[in-house]
């Protein structure tokens, strides 16, 4: 079969032959793929930071498709189910750490020392523990082209709407809320779609590309452009501007590759504006990658984050703000966001920019990481 292959070499992946995946297990499922797509956190693997030591891996952590074979062991799935690779597979068994309330096994297309060599940017995906890792999907609202709107919604319940959606959450959002949120790649869009549809009074997202801000201004939310607002005092003086009270939630959608108002890299910016912007009493919310491995072989450029960042902690305790972070479970909310879907009303195909097929994928990783694209979807004859 046809996969997307990362080899540890930056700013590069391959489009290869491999072995096509087979069923080891009672519990698997072998997934004949219809659609992926190209993620930010595939960019920290493109970029040499992120993911295993020892390449190769095949990439990709956003999937759907048909249920080509089913183990023995498998009970609530068929053959011919159109099913949802969510980027975290289950564990398989109880998990008893404490303190823990999601049970998380392989994450797929990041490499062995995540859990699974195996990713979704491939034309088959053997998935382990299917009954709890996949998530089903209606046939009838789908189609194997991969590129219908409604199939294009339900692929991103795999990740970036479950991560945009709980971002907010993480930040104590509720109905009524003023939100800011920091980026606007397709998470972050997500991120301030799920606050209109969840009720917010007004959403203000920060970014430096043009066509991601008019995307922002298109849903309804308002644009604060980074561009030119170094002089200004930067966006969360722009925001404080329009919002003299802050606003009462902030979701940082960047993580450690935050640039400034004058467009230069510094880990730590979204976090000051957060704390600067957020009323007291309000929440913060993280799920911008963090990112602090050691250089290897499938991280070569590791070394350029290094996973410590100076923090406000006088006036992040002066306002009583909250914060919480961390990678999102998308099984979790699945079943919510599945019927906000399958209702119509969320509708997320309007982050796509190109529909491709897989021998295109190397072209589209550089387009994307150069900011050309919004949101690139691969689909599978």
């Amino acid at each position: 079969m046809r996969a997307v292959l990362w080899t540890g070499i930056p700013y590069n992946v391959t489009v290869q032959d491999v072995p096509m995946p087979r069923i080891q297990s009672p519990t698997d499922a072998l997934v004949r793929m219809t659609a992926a797509a190209i993620c930010g956190t595939d960019l920290h693997v493109y970029h040499g930071i992120y993911g295993s030591s020892t390449p190769p891996w095949i990439m990709g952590h956003e999937g759907m498709g048909v249920v080509e074979e089913v183990g023995d062991g498998v009970q609530s799935l068929s053959v011919g189910d159109t099913v949802v690779i969510p980027d975290l597979l289950d564990t398989g068994s109880i998990n008893m750490d404490l303190a823990t309330d999601w049970d998380v096994g392989g994450i797929i297309g990041l490499g062995d020392d995540n859990g699974s060599p195996s990713g979704a940017q491939a034309e088959y995906l053997v998935v382990p523990f299917a009954d709890n890792s996949l998530i089903p999907v209606p046939s009838s609202n789908t189609s194997n082209t991969g590129s219908t709107p409604e199939q294009i919604s339900y692929l991103f319940l795999s990740d970036i709407f479950a991560t945009g959606w709980t971002a907010l959450t993480y930040s104590g959002f509720e109905t009524g809320d003023t939100v800011a949120v920091f980026g606007a790649g397709p998470v972050g869009l997500l991120s301030a779609y799920s606050a209109i549809l969840r009720g917010a009074s007004r959403v203000y997202v920060v970014d430096s590309v043009p066509s991601r801000l008019d995307l922002a201004e298109s849903i309804g939310a308002i644009p604060i452009s980074l561009n030119g607002t170094a002089d200004a005092g930067g966006p969360a003086a722009e925001i404080l501007r329009r919002e003299p009270n802050g606003v009462a939630r902030s979701v940082d959608c960047v993580g450690y590759e935050a640039v400034n108002s004058n467009l230069e890299r510094q880990e730590n910016t979204i976090i000051l504006d957060m704390v600067n912007v957020t009323s007291p009493y309000g929440g913060m919310g993280t799920i911008g990658v963090f990112a602090a491995l050691d250089r290897s072989d499938g991280t070569p450029l590791a070394g350029n984050s290094t996973g410590m960042v100076e923090f406000p902690v006088a006036d992040f305790f002066n306002k009583a703000l909250s914060w919480r972070s961390g990678a999102v479970d998308p099984k979790a909310v699945a079943p919510e966001l599945e019927e906000l879907v399958t209702s119509g009303r969320a509708q997320l195909d309007f982050i796509v920019s190109s529909v491709i097929g897989i021998e295109e994928v190397p072209e589209f990783y550089a387009r994307f990481d150069q900011h050309l694209e919004t949101k690139v979807i691969i689909t599978f004859d």
